[in-house]
């Protein structure tokens, strides 16, 4: 991979790049509540109330009041039994599998997972069989190849960040062993899907109570950090075996004041999922009417693969001259040549959104959907 170019976020939905204002497609702050005056005032606030770092880890002088406190508000949220604030979202599946190792003899793997799974997968010390992606048929002849006896835990995201698509967790629930377990990667879906936001379990209607979900804060929350979803037992082994979590500085305290609130105006708010379903819904309906076959998922991004190097150079242009970001990224797992990842949010306008209608439309037929 090579390092993108440099770019200034600003008014929330544009960025400076190369001395031009830009519509902003891209990132995964999902309700832009990063830029969210009052969010930013938490911050600062956070930062004169409590200084800057506790530069200590929670097993040692480190577990500040405001960490227990995000942590209770999240359980509550996301109607979990106990949550874990972890120094990173990639941090939180790594730190799960160090608490883990020992509990399951073969691990199943989405083939177009995260790679945070990818490494935890290889930190739980056992076999590791990928399935297609998607596909329950496949994980069945997985769970097959495991034996009889096999203690199973299956490794996804909740939704897959290439094109919104998410896991048929109901599905693998029936296919997997009663004892069985799901490790779902939420950092997309945690705030965005369900009725109250409460990610892909909501979404798919399914219990927790044979799958740890994980998330990050960085996205729907617009702030730092990851979180750990699940038992209070989950909590012990993860205090009492996680090198990651013991030997880890948590998130800055004024960022997990902010989250505070954030997570107060996410509960609050509804109409924050609403507009920002009501965008995806536009954007996806109107490329689709296009030309463009797009699958139907509820998340809110769309990802083309141009046809070839001379069509990615010719969408960056056209997307450059009607004051759009080009978005043609790189990421692990996805084609060589990269492609276009379009992402939705809550504070798009109509306008920025039918400017990029208009631009995608005529490519339609230089590229396909990833």
């Amino acid at each position: 991979m090579t390092k993108p170019a440099p770019l200034q976020q600003i008014d929330r939905t544009y960025v400076r790049f190369q001395g031009r204002k830009l519509s902003y497609f891209s990132g995964c702050d999902y309700f832009r509540l990063a830029s969210h005056p009052e969010v930013s005032a938490a911050v600062q606030a956070g930062v004169r109330r409590f200084g800057l770092n506790v530069a200590a880890s929670r097993l040692t002088t480190g577990d500040h009041i405001l960490y227990g406190q995000l942590e209770q508000h999240l359980a509550r949220f996301f109607a979990a039994p106990d949550a874990v604030l972890v120094s990173t979202g990639y941090a939180t599946n790594l730190v799960v599998a160090q608490a883990l190792v020992g509990n399951f003899s073969h691990v199943l793997l989405d083939e177009e997972s995260h790679p945070s799974l990818v490494d935890a997968a290889h930190l739980l010390g056992c076999p590791v069989l990928r399935f297609r992606h998607l596909d329950p048929g496949s994980l069945g002849s997985a769970i097959r190849r495991c034996g009889p006896g096999a203690r199973l835990l299956l490794l996804t995201d909740g939704m897959f960040s290439h094109n919104g698509s998410t896991a048929p967790l109901a599905a693998y629930l029936k296919i997997l062993p009663q004892d069985g377990m799901i490790l779902v990667d939420d950092a997309h879906a945690a705030g965005v899907l369900g009725r109250n936001g409460q990610g892909s379990l909501e979404h798919a209607g399914v219990s927790r109570r044979r799958i740890i979900q994980t998330i990050t804060l960085s996205k729907a929350l617009g702030v730092f950090g990851g979180a750990i979803l699940g038992t209070a037992g989950l909590r012990r082994k993860i205090i009492g075996r996680s090198h990651i979590f013991i030997g880890s500085t948590p998130p800055p305290l004024p960022l997990a004041y902010a989250a505070l609130l954030a997570l107060k105006i996410l509960s609050k708010d509804r109409s924050l999922r609403r507009r920002l379903q009501h965008n995806t819904a536009y954007l996806k309906g109107a490329l689709r009417a296009a030309g463009l076959p797009l699958a139907d998922t509820p998340g809110p991004m769309v990802g083309l693969v141009p046809e070839s190097p001379r069509a990615a150079s010719l969408l960056s242009a056209a997307l450059l001259a009607a004051g759009v970001y080009p978005p043609l990224i790189k990421y692990p797992g996805g084609p060589s040549q990269g492609y276009f990842r379009f992402v939705v949010s809550s504070e798009h306008t109509r306008e920025q959104l039918e400017r990029l209608v208009g631009v995608l439309s005529k490519a339609a037929s230089r590229c396909s959907a990833r």
